[in-house]
């Protein structure tokens, strides 16, 4: 598949959406002269920042607020956004007329030329591939990123198709890796970061999540890579069904295998390749706070190595290496109070590692909206290390406080808002010097927030207001 092979042709784009892979897509088939209907149930004012765009596109029929069918039994093409289901009514109707549905994620495959290291997980994703990405960029590799927190992905084509060799690390969410399944494709090295609970509001059960997970690996060769973690259960017993050479990460344990694998000795990370152990760098060396990225950061060596990082530009790239944006970002001190934005921590498991890496005591942001999980632990952790907890309203937010209320410690929780601004100012006074201001939700962003990159940048505004 080729740019050129979508001239004239009739093609729908489901999904403008706010988050730039819509408009990236859209942009894409228009600049190759194909006649693009570019639909969304949203209007034509909730999509203004996307449309404002793309206003320069000549060969785009917008059709907002509503989804005609006959866009999608009458087109040549469909590529459908991220968020809507295979099951969607309109999806279906085009498969039964056997009109192609795509994705970018697929399309990107199709077309790419250069080798892909693919990086999944419920947790992790963005660190781990942004960490392997600069790893072999140390390593003087011509490095193209893909998906990785909100990059769009099917524009970055051009630039590949200019560019002599490279490597492209492309960063999956279960959904982009749905449509490599049905595509029957998987990167060159894959990366499994960790499996947990989430987006249960979507699939409904964790079987439905995980084999989604799986098509990341699931087409492989004999001579591709898979990058696993050993010390999750839910994730070692991938191996069995792998078809490509395993290479385990493990922060606990000696690996009880023949496989190569990065691990942790005597306050060393280290490579075991063919029996042989070559040190990467001191744990010292790490200025990711939480003990959590540990695992994403054996996992990045891992793939590293595996493409041909020396264990010097490895070690380089760890040293250098301050994390990203949402994940526990710090923003700005204030009064010797320290305010850390954790919005990425969407689901109860990642804010307990958010609220775990800190020694001081914490004033906590969280909840929001629910995605169908638990959140039991997290009000254990929340009692056990919490200080103060100030809510965001949600549907989360009232299963956080029955749990506590099930621990007999409703009386932590401070207040609870409709607006982060009105959060961070409560917060500010009751923090005092030597405390800790994190927002680390364990839930959604819908309701309140555009999504969850829109409620880190609020938090963001409402500090630098302070």
């Amino acid at each position: 598949m080729k740019k050129s092979d979508f001239k004239g042709k009739k093609i729908t784009v489901m999904g403008i959406g706010l988050h730039g892979g819509g408009v990236a897509t859209v942009r894409f088939f228009a600049s190759a002269g194909a006649k693009v209907i570019a639909t969304d149930m949203k209007s034509e004012k909730e999509l203004k920042i996307s449309l404002e765009k793309i206003k320069d596109l000549k060969n785009v029929t917008y059709v907002l607020g509503q989804h005609r069918m006959d866009d999608f039994t009458n087109v040549d093409m469909v590529v459908k956004g991220p968020a809507v289901p295979w099951s969607s009514k309109h999806i279906q109707a085009a498969l039964k007329e056997n009109v192609p549905v795509e994705m970018d994620s697929g399309l990107f495959f199709k077309m790419c030329k250069l080798p892909i290291v693919g990086v999944t997980g419920t947790k992790g994703k963005t660190t781990t591939a942004t960490l392997i990405a600069e790893m072999l960029i140390a390593s003087g590799k011509n490095v193209f990123k893909a998906g990785i927190g909100q990059k769009p992905v099917l524009d970055l084509l051009e630039k590949i198709s200019e560019a002599q060799g490279g490597v492209v690390v492309f960063e999956l969410s279960s959904w982009r890796l749905s449509a490599l399944g049905r595509a029957c494709l998987s990167p060159h090295i894959a990366v499994i970061t960790n499996i947990h609970r989430d987006h249960l509001n979507y699939y409904g059960t964790m079987d439905k999540y995980v084999a989604d997970k799986k098509n990341i690996f699931s087409n492989q060769k004999t001579e591709d890579f898979f990058v696993l973690n050993y010390d999750s259960e839910m994730t070692r017993i991938l191996a069995d069904e792998a078809k490509g050479k395993i290479i385990y990460f493990t922060a606990n344990a000696k690996v009880d295998s023949p496989n190569d694998y990065v691990g942790v000795k005597e306050g060393k990370i280290f490579f075991r390749s063919k029996g042989a152990e070559k040190d990467i760098c001191d744990l010292n060396d790490i200025k990711l706070r939480g003990g959590h990225n540990i695992g994403n950061i054996l996992a990045a060596v891992a793939a590293a190595s595996v493409f041909g990082a020396a264990p010097e530009k490895i070690c380089e790239a760890i040293k250098n290496f301050k994390g990203v944006p949402h994940r526990l970002e710090l923003v700005r001190e204030i009064d010797g109070v320290k305010y850390y934005n954790d919005t990425a921590a969407t689901m109860p498991d990642a804010a307990i590692a958010g609220i775990h890496s800190f020694s001081e005591p914490i004033i906590l942001i969280a909840g929001g909206a629910d995605k169908d999980l638990e959140f039991k632990c997290f009000a254990k952790a929340i009692s056990d290390k919490v200080k103060r907890l100030i809510f965001l309203k949600g549907e989360a937010t009232e299963k956080i406080k029955s749990e506590l209320g099930n621990l007999d410690k409703m009386k932590i929780i401070d207040s609870e808002f409709d607006s982060m601004e009105k959060a961070v100012i409560r917060a500010k006074s009751v923090a005092g010097p030597g405390n800790v201001v994190l927002l680390s939700p364990g839930a959604a962003s819908f309701g309140l927030f555009l999504n969850e990159f829109d409620r880190g940048d609020k938090f963001r505004e409402a500090v630098g207001k302070l």
